[in-house]
């Protein structure tokens, strides 16, 4: 049992890391890929708001499994 928690973890923490690293403040989602763009945006919309929302998910999903990890 916990060495299928410990693969969970990894599995979660690499696609934790990814959706951290595909959301870059004030660029939006076209940065990371190679396009400029000068306006700032207030409010997440589209992609950006996916991205935030697995972000969160991801997060929780992490710190459960760590907590589950420590209590088997």
């Amino acid at each position: 049992m916990s060495f299928i928690l410990n693969i969970i973890q990894i599995v979660l923490s690499i696609l934790l890391i990814i959706t951290i690293l595909l959301q870059q403040k004030g660029s939006g989602t076209g940065a990371a890929f190679g396009g400029q763009s000068g306006s700032i945006v207030s409010s997440r919309r589209g992609m950006d708001k996916v991205l935030f929302n697995i972000t969160v998910v991801l997060s929780v999903l992490f710190f459960l499994i760590a907590i589950l990890n420590l209590v088997v």
